[in-house]
This record gives C-alpha cells, structure tokens and sequence, in this order.
C-alpha cells in the first residue's frame, strides 16, 4: 500500500480565505454530486470517515474528509460562504469564552453548562 503525504500544501491555505474555499467547494461539489441537501448520506459518510480516524489518527487526510463533509452538509441546507466562515469563527469564540472540565482521556469533554 502506497504511503500518501498527510500534510496540506501551504501555498493553498496563504491563498484562500475560508469564504473561498466553501465557494470553491459548493461548486465542485454540485458538480459532482447534483442538487439536494444529502443529509443522511453525508452524515452516514462522517460516521465512516470516524472508523477511518479511529484506525489511523495521523492521518491529516482523514480528520480533514470530516471538515470537508461538514461544510458540504452546511452549504446545502443552504448557508452561504459568508455564514460558514463566520459561524466557524464565531462558535470558536463562543468555545473560547465557555468553561471545562479536567479532560479525560478517551471520553467527550463537554462545557459546562450551568
């Protein structure tokens, strides 16, 4: 089995913003893919892409297949580029702002909410 480079080329990420990515990506994606939301089958593919981390976590590639799918699922139910960069920024923000518990290896660490 042929190894794969598992790190981005950087000269992409300098060059576009998050806005035109999603732009980039609703385009090839309606192209390759038809109209419609998917959201069972894009959520069914997450589910996989989850077993493919869980067995290999190194691989980049595989963490990003998740992101790339996230975004796919956004823009068809109909959020614009604008609305996801913002939304990926502002939950970040929103995260930054929460408090959390002591992680625990190997278990989800949630907020706490009051």
């Amino acid at each position: 089995m042929a190894t794969r480079k598992t790190q981005p080329s950087m000269y992409q990420v300098e060059q576009q913003t998050i806005r035109e990515y999603v732009k980039e990506h609703k385009g090839w994606s309606l192209a390759a893919f038809g109209e419609g939301k998917h959201t069972e089958g894009l959520l069914r593919h997450i589910e996989k892409e989850c077993i493919e981390v869980r067995k290999v976590p190194s691989d980049l590639f595989e963490w990003i297949d998740i992101v790339i799918l996230a975004i796919d699922g956004a823009w068809r139910e109909g959020y614009t580029p604008e609305q996801i960069a913002s939304a990926l920024m502002e939950k970040q923000n929103i995260n930054k702002a929460r408090e959390w518990p002591k992680m625990v290896a190997d278990q989800p660490t949630e907020h706490i909410r009051e």
